[in-house]
């Protein structure tokens, strides 16, 4: 039996009144290229379009120099910078405008139960309106609340997460807002750009004598389609890959 896979095409809220544009009550199934055993693909509308990021907590400095802590997955990294996405409405954003220091802590998978206890908390009051209908409720002790640890940074203020295995010291260079569209409601986000300072690491996830994570050992917790997964077996390395060995039995990608 073969298996059909399906890929996804994502229309916005706002495209999907418009006259000739894909309609997700008139969903069909694309010809299947049975020349070339192509998969079928189907348009749809997701509500939300997270495929597949790494979960941060990211520590900025409230005004009475304690840290915040929220929880995101909009993030990536360009050579030693890293790229955010976070909402106007929160408290992240009222601190990093206010004082533009961070520290970008990522979790392992074992620390999902920790970040969702913050998850549904804002440390914003008065509580904006929007979040408040999310069910969202204020908490000024995001570390307690989490029963997570504050350790006190090297290059910045706000203070780490010491159970993440990398915590990443930045400062904010600049902040973006999102273009805007005339097909688009209102964008209440905004995208953060900030150069990492300083890089702390685990021990037992430091490849020992060298500068390199040890990715048998490392496991992100991901944030896909608001499910919480971490990663699975290694299928091979990437030809710029510094440190796999030929004895491990590793094929190095020719893309």
């Amino acid at each position: 039996m073969r298996t059909v896979a399906f890929s996804i095409l994502y229309m916005p809220q706002s495209e999907r009144s418009k006259p000739n544009m894909c309609k997700p009550d008139a969903v069909k199934l694309q010809p299947l290229d049975t020349a070339n055993n192509l998969p079928i693909s189907l348009t749809i509308q997701p509500s939300i379009l997270y495929f597949g990021t790494p979960v941060v907590l990211l520590s900025t400095l409230n005004p009475d120099g304690s840290s915040n802590l929220s929880p995101m997955s909009s993030a990536w990294a360009l050579g030693n910078r890293v790229v955010l996405g976070i909402s106007r409405g929160g408290q992240a954003y009222a601190n990093l405008v206010r004082h533009p220091e961070i520290v970008i802590n990522l979790p392992s998978d074992e620390l999902w139960q920790h970040v969702e206890r913050i998850a549904p908390t804002t440390g914003k009051q008065p509580l904006p309106a929007y979040k408040q209908k999310l069910g969202y409720r204020f908490e000024a002790d995001k570390f307690g609340c989490a029963g997570l640890t504050p350790l006190a940074a090297t290059t910045v203020q706000p203070a780490r997460v010491a159970e993440c295995p990398l915590q990443l010291e930045a400062s904010c260079l600049n902040i973006h807002d999102l273009t805007p569209h005339e097909a688009d409601d209102d964008v209440n986000e905004v995208i953060v750009e900030a150069r990492v300072s300083c890089v702390h690491a685990h021990q037992d996830i430091v490849i020992p004598g060298t500068q390199h994570i040890d990715t048998h050992a490392w496991k992100p917790l991901l944030y896909v389609f608001r499910h919480y997964f971490t990663t699975g077996t290694r299928l091979a390395v990437n030809f710029k890959d510094e440190v796999a060995t030929s004895d491990e039995g590793l094929v190095k990608g020719n893309a």
